[in-house]
């Protein structure tokens, strides 16, 4: 944790995160209650990379949505039986209401999970319903502790065309055990599990499901390609540990929009790899876009790039983002021994209210694996560009600190208003090892910000993921 507040604070925060998630499910319901498909009177109607020709009925396997039954064999066994119609036209799975109860499963290719309003997927808090699963080659490790991981609950390998989606079904990871575990130093050797973990595939879409209480990072696509991110809801505890909202992690053309996050983490957390594992695999995060995420995290950042950056990390777009009490709005995390590199990043449009810092990047977050790294990779950290935001109440404006002999460079501020609480930091800016320009902003830079006549960039042309348009299918 990077600063502490006062236990008045904290209970202010934790009302106005009562109201908001009331207020979002409100929003939600009356959404959804325009819809069809409510008890089985008609087809729900939604929007997907591809519609199916077949479709089964979780409860033809024999799950039963009691909360207590464990289901995870009803799972494994459907999605068996299912892979062979997948090949022909594509396969949907159905999650009807209830409570299902279950461990660790694997999907196939050209196939959709819908969970229905009024269902939830149950997290297993048995850790024998969780295979024991080698570290990702990128990490060396889990990231809890040296040693294997968790399955995470929902996962995949190898897959083209998934879907994971819904009339806002929801997924409740049950992560109290496995929180009170891990702070308890329980996991000495092992990662806890993650909610959705989708990796090397393509054509990935995740959507309209709300996701609580995840033991871990929430939704994790990793070495993917062709990944969409929308209309999901994530709500953890924001004193939860290490309950990262949107991680996308060595993955080529993403979009992420009309997300609403409240974690004890980072809302999305732009990652590629750690140290000498990073740098070895060799695979940048490329071509993101981030737009119209609403995020509450007091304790960490709205997006951060790093700090497992190794592969690299470049052309992220990032715009028409809403920040409410947190801790920082964009965080560049990286330390020597990282390697890789964050460069080519745009973020416009950002409205932010009760901010610790706006911009923050640190230069000496050292986290390192067990096995050492090496001492002379360095990252590298360039052309960053932020323009048109506005924030209120902040205490400190920017906590910039590059690295000796590696400073950060060409970072561009223009068109930036923000207002300070009622006790600010002393130093507002705080800068060391950087260099850039600014231009109209307030309160007014470092000297390390010179002033100048520029408009900071931001990309005209589009990603290809955005120029996806999703199928109109029904459940």
């Amino acid at each position: 944790m990077e600063f502490s507040m006062k236990s008045s604070t904290l209970k202010m925060i934790q009302t106005s995160f009562c109201i908001l998630v009331v207020l979002a499910i409100s929003s939600f319901s009356m959404m959804e209650s325009r819809g069809v498909g409510i008890k089985g009177k008609a087809h729900v109607k939604y929007m997907a990379l591809n519609c199916r020709k077949h479709r089964a009925v979780l409860t033809e396997f024999g799950a039963v949505g009691d909360g207590k039954t464990s289901n995870t064999k009803a799972f494994r066994k459907a999605i068996t039986k299912l892979a062979p119609m997948a090949a022909d036209g594509g396969v949907q799975l159905i999650v009807p209401p209830g409570k299902w109860l279950t461990g660790s499963f694997n999907l196939t290719s050209h196939f959709t999970l819908f969970i229905k309003k009024g269902a939830t997927i149950l997290a297993s808090q048995d850790e024998s319903e969780y295979p024991v699963v080698a570290p990702l080659p990128s990490y060396g490790q889990g990231r809890d502790a040296a040693g294997p991981t968790f399955a995470s609950l929902i996962s995949g390998t190898n897959l083209t065309d998934v879907v994971i989606t819904g009339n806002n079904g929801t997924i409740n990871g049950q992560g109290k055990y496995w929180w009170v575990k891990y702070r308890s130093g329980g996991f000495k050797s092992i990662t806890r599990p993650y909610t959705i973990e989708i990796i090397s595939s393509k054509d990935v879409q995740i959507s309209d499901i709300t996701i609580i209480d995840s033991p871990s990072w929430n939704i994790h696509p990793v070495y993917c390609n062709n990944v969409i991110v929308k209309g999901v809801t994530i709500l953890a505890p924001i004193d939860s540990p290490n309950t990262d909202g949107i991680n996308p992690d060595s993955c080529t053309n993403t979009l992420i929009e009309d997300c609403y996050v409240v974690s004890g983490d980072d809302c999305i957390a732009v990652k590629s790899g750690w140290d000498q594992f990073g740098i070895k695999v060799g695979k940048p995060t490329q071509q993101l876009s981030i737009r119209r995420l609403t995020c509450i995290s007091p304790d960490s950042a709205g997006i951060a790039l790093g700090s497992e950056m190794s592969g690299g990390i470049k052309d992220v777009r990032i715009e028409d983002i809403t920040l409410l009490q947190t801790q920082s709005a964009i965080r560049i995390k990286t330390a020597v021994g990282r390697g890789g590199y964050v460069k080519d990043i745009f973020a416009r449009k950002f409205t932010m209210k009760t901010m610790q810092y706006v911009f923050w990047m640190s230069g000496a977050y050292n986290q390192h694996p067990v096995s050492g790294f090496d001492p002379k990779a360095m990252p590298q950290i360039t052309n960053i560009n932020y323009s048109d935001m506005t924030a209120d109440n902040v205490t400190q404006p920017a906590k910039l600190d590059g690295l000796k002999n590696d400073p950060f460079t060409k970072i561009c501020m223009s068109n930036i208003n923000m207002t300070l609480a009622p006790e600010p930091k002393k130093l507002l800016w705080n800068c060391t090892d950087i260099s850039g320009v600014s231009s109209k902003v307030t309160p007014k830079p470092c000297s390390l910000l010179p002033k100048a006549r520029v408009n900071c960039v931001f990309p005209v042309d589009k990603i290809p993921i955005e120029s996806v348009v999703l199928k109109k299918c029904s459940a």
